[in-house]
This record gives C-alpha cells, structure tokens and sequence, in this order.
C-alpha cells in the first residue's frame, strides 16, 4: 500500500472492508475493534458504493483490501477491476500475525479466501496479478515493472521508496498493526522472518501451505 500510496497519479484506500468484516464477525476480538466499526461502513453494499463507486482526484485508484474482509461476500464487483493478489511465505505470515492476534485462524489470514477469490476472479476473466512478497524483495524494481505491466499500468521509481512513518490514508487500526512498515523506507525484510515459528501454529501451517502453494504458481518471479 504504501509503495502505491507514493505514487503522484495514485489514490489509496485502506482496508475499505474492514467495518464489515468485523461487524458480521462479533465473536472476533481486533485491537481498535469499535474505532474500526465507527471509521468504516459496515454494510457491503454502502462499501462499494462509499470507497469503489466514486471519483477520485488521481488517474489511478489502489484499494488495499484483505481477503478475510470480503468473506460471505459477492465479489462479482472484482470482475471489472485489476485485481493484485500479495502471498507471503505462509510461516512468516502466520508468525507475523501471531505477534497481535496470539491463535490465528485459517479465516485471520485468509489464505484459503484469498486462494478463492483468485479462483473466481480468474474464472470470471478479471484481470488477475499475483505477487509474493519474497520474490519482490530479491528484486524490487524488476517484479514491480512486470507487476505494472500486468496491471496496465506505467512503472515509477515513486515505488521504490518511501518516507518512515504513517501516511495519511492509514486507517486507525495502524497503530496496532502497522509498526515494521512505518519504520520501513522501502521494500526490505521484516524482522519477523527470523522469529521462531510457534508450535501451536504448526497445524495451520500445515493447511496455509496447501493454498500458497496453489497461488505461488502464478507469481511474478524476480
């Protein structure tokens, strides 16, 4: 997000989903559970037509959006769009997520929703792009130029780098999720690849490898 939140012609929304998600979900305890209810819409429909039915000032829009959010959702509203799917080493993703959500679940992170919604978008003859965060950092430039290819879109170096800190399209839910990439002034790795895996977690590792290996087939490869 913050990669296309630097570009000059690009407009960000981020997590426009969220409200929703947390309101069809009451049994899911997020950080900033009630901020993030009151920040965005929590019915589907007043989703799209706030965040994904209006003008924007740039020629280009970025809707951040999390698998999971869109989940008991029609996603036919994706068949129109280029649609960018970001994977991530299941085990540094789950890690990653244990560090504010302790016992993450196969609907926390999404990867079977994502692997889904792929299916779908695919099928359906959206534009499909799927990019994996490992193969970004072994060279930036190189997969973002294909990646901006496939979207249709002129690369920029505006991607490459970025300013450390928060940005003002942030959702309020930052401050709890968000504290590696606001030190972060460009694509590099996160501390949380070197931790060490929890073993409760090892049975959803089990199943989200299943599912990455399925999208990984599609990446960009650097």
């Amino acid at each position: 997000m913050y990669s296309f939140g630097n570009r000059s012609d690009m407009s960000v929304v981020d997590e426009p989903f969220y409200g929703y998600y947390l309101d069809l979900h009451p049994e899911i305890d997020h950080p900033g559970r009630a901020d993030t209810i009151e920040e965005r819409p929590t019915n589907y429909n007043q989703v799209l037509e706030t965040y994904f039915h209006k003008d924007y000032p740039t020629e280009h829009v970025f809707l951040k959006n999390m698998a999971h959010h869109l989940d008991q959702g029609d996603w036919s509203f994706l068949v129109p769009l280029k649609n960018l799917f970001l994977i991530r080493n299941p085990k540094q993703l789950i890690a990653s997520f244990a560090q504010v959500i302790p016992n993450p679940t196969m609907l926390d992170i999404g990867l079977k929703l994502e692997w889904e919604i792929f299916q779908y978008a695919q099928q359906a003859g959206a534009t499909c792009v799927v990019m994996d965060s490992n193969e970004v950092l072994k060279n930036p430039k190189a997969v973002l130029t294909k990646m901006c290819h496939q979207l249709d879109i002129p690369f920029s170096e505006e991607m490459l780098t970025w300013t450390a800190g928060a940005r003002p399209e942030d959702g309020s839910w930052a401050k709890y999720w968000y504290a590696n990439v606001h030190k972060s002034t460009g694509w590099q790795k996160q501390k949380t690849s070197s931790r060490p895996f929890p073993e409760r977690l090892q049975p959803l590792l089990d199943e989200a490898q299943g599912y990455y290996d399925k999208l990984v087939k599609y990446s960009i490869n650097a």
